[in-house]
């Protein structure tokens, strides 16, 4: 079934195509949601209340643009919406000033996805959130600004220390992953 026709049929109220739409596109939503809250539980609850918003809204979608980013934006927000629930979503701030080496790319390199993932959930929410919502969902700072409540310059400073925080940690997470040199002896 062509995205189209999916459409279609989820708008004439077809489980069997609200079904087959959910399968399509939960997977990469529940990993938006993830980037944003901190439980899983959580992240989970928001896809279904972000689906459900979608089910709702269907009608309003004009084939313009991408559907799964229409579809992205709605869970974005209401994972958005949750984090200002559980988690305060004060801009958190580092008064600690740190001399940042650059990372070497072979530490970036080592660590895989999941690491990176792991790394963002570490963060701050108010740093965390401006990073995904600035580096990995292409928000523009005034776009974020509305979104959170606060200043173009907030959400700047914001992603600023959330680069230099990511950047301290590969650090460490690639002087960890390196082997450490081992002297042989032979006897």
């Amino acid at each position: 079934m062509t995205e189209v026709e999916l459409i279609a049929a989820c708008r004439e109220g077809s489980s069997r195509a609200q079904k087959l739409l959910y399968e399509r596109f939960a997977g990469l939503m529940l990993s938006v949601c993830l980037r944003y809250l901190r439980r899983r539980e959580d992240a989970e609850e928001a896809l279904i209340v972000g689906f459900t918003k979608v089910f709702r809204a269907l009608g309003q979608y004009r084939h313009e643009g991408s559907f799964e980013g229409w579809i992205r934006r709605i869970v974005v927000n209401e994972a958005l919406g949750m984090l200002r629930r559980k988690e305060p979503l004060h801009m958190a701030i580092d008064d600690l000033t740190y001399d940042v080496p650059a990372t070497a790319a072979e530490a970036e390199s080592q660590l895989n996805a999941q690491d990176m993932l792991a790394l963002l959930a570490e963060l701050p929410a108010g740093y965390r959130t401006v990073f995904n919502l600035y580096a990995l969902e292409g928000y523009t700072h005034p776009e974020i600004g509305e979104l959170l409540g606060i200043s173009e310059g907030t959400s700047k400073s914001q992603l600023s220390k959330a680069r230099a925080m990511l950047q301290r940690r590969l650090a460490v997470a690639g002087a960890q992953a390196r082997p450490t040199p081992t002297t042989l002896y032979s006897y």
